[in-house]
């Protein structure tokens, strides 16, 4: 063996001897063969999931961007409109808010003036009642003292009457 060895082995050391090449390369290309048979198929199906699973990441990834997108604008939208109708119902308050000042305003303005209107109604009775009684006071003290000077009575009714109303005419007459 030892001899089979030496006479195989060749002057370069780097080179092998040829059956070590040829049985090498032999060896070579069946685990080769094996291995692209094998194995080949399984790392192409595996690249080929990968490369699946990536793009439809990607396309989920920029489905959902794009949603997300809509989402955004479409929230956007409510809040411009929710801001609007926020707005709208701020000026129709205020609206209705001075239209109840303006309606609590004129209503305090005719009670005041019911108010004043029944107040002047309820002094000129009073100064109309008062005028009457005043009226009678003095009719009744006039005739008193007519009577005292004239010496007799002047109880007729008609006759008094007529008197005291000659007396006050006279009274406001010379008060004018």
């Amino acid at each position: 063996m030892i001899q089979l060895a030496d006479s195989t082995a060749s002057t370069n050391p780097l080179l092998p001897s040829w059956p070590e090449f040829i049985i090498g390369t032999i060896l070579f290309l069946l685990v080769f063969g094996a291995l692209a048979r094998v194995l080949l198929p399984r790392a192409m199906q595996t690249l080929a999931q990968r490369t699946e699973l990536i793009e439809g990441g990607l396309a989920r990834s920029e489905e959902a961007q794009s949603e997300a997108k809509a989402l955004l604008d479409q929230y956007r939208q409510q809040l411009d409109d929710a801001r609007r109708d926020a707005a709208r119902l701020r000026e129709e308050a205020r609206e209705q808010g001075a239209q109840i000042i303006a309606e609590m305003r004129e209503q305090a303005q005719a009670e005041a003036r019911r108010i004043t209107e029944s107040a002047q109604a309820q002094i000129e009775a009073e100064r109309q009642q008062a005028l009457t009684s005043l009226r009678i006071e003095v009719g009744t003290l006039a005739t008193e003292l007519a009577s005292r000077i004239v010496g007799e009575s002047l109880t007729d009714q008609a006759r008094q009457s007529r008197m005291v109303d000659r007396f006050l005419d006279d009274l406001e007459v010379a008060g004018q």
